[in-house]
């Protein structure tokens, strides 16, 4: 492993510790954050997870828009998870539609894994990972969520927030590809 990559593996677990202390504090002084030991795993594993994703996957590759791109798709996926986990998207934390969500994100990594991380190849998987919520949507209407005006603009707007940012990475990613045809995962020396 190079320096530069161990100095930023080491920001993102400060960065980690940091970000969990913030509800450690908050429950030493209320008692509306009510963290448990498997809430600050999960996100502990969450955070590190993504922000290493990120480090090991953007230290090889030298295009810039690629490595937005990436930090796009890798924040996309965050979220989802966080706000799924926290509060749930569709109803709340316990409604079980919300499983429906790891299939999104199954779509986008198993099509990530395929297209071994090329541009186009994830350009691709994204608008794949955008569809795939969309039929989310379609299920929740069948299944009888968004059945009052503000259930409906509430699943429409959340779920869109989500398909906009896979778009977005989407574009970037073909964008990508448009500025360098010869982008793809290279080891680092």
């Amino acid at each position: 492993m190079n320096n530069k990559l161990v100095k930023h593996s080491l920001i993102v677990v400060l960065l980690t510790v940091g970000l969990l202390l913030v509800p450690l504090t908050a429950m030493q002084f209320t008692n509306e954050v009510e963290w448990t030991i498997f809430d600050f795993t999960v996100a502990g594993i969450l955070l590190m997870g993504t922000g290493l994703s990120f480090i090991f996957l953007a230290n090889r590759i030298h295009n810039k828009i690629y490595k937005i791109a990436i930090g796009l798709t890798l924040g996309t996926a965050l979220f989802m998870i966080w706000s799924n986990l926290a509060v749930g998207i569709i109803g709340d934390e316990d409604t079980s539609i919300n499983i429906l969500y790891l299939v999104v994100l199954g779509v986008g990594a198993i099509g990530a894994f395929i297209s071994k991380f090329k541009p186009k190849g994830m350009a691709l998987t994204l608008i794949l990972t955008a569809v795939s919520q969309v039929i989310v949507i379609i299920i929740a209407l069948f299944e009888g969520y968004g059945n009052t005006l503000n259930s409906l603009r509430e699943l429409l707007l959340v779920n869109g927030f989500f398909i906009v940012l896979w778009l977005g990475a989407s574009f970037l990613f073909n964008k990508s590809a448009e500025e360098n045809s010869n982008t793809s995962l290279k080891p680092t020396a």
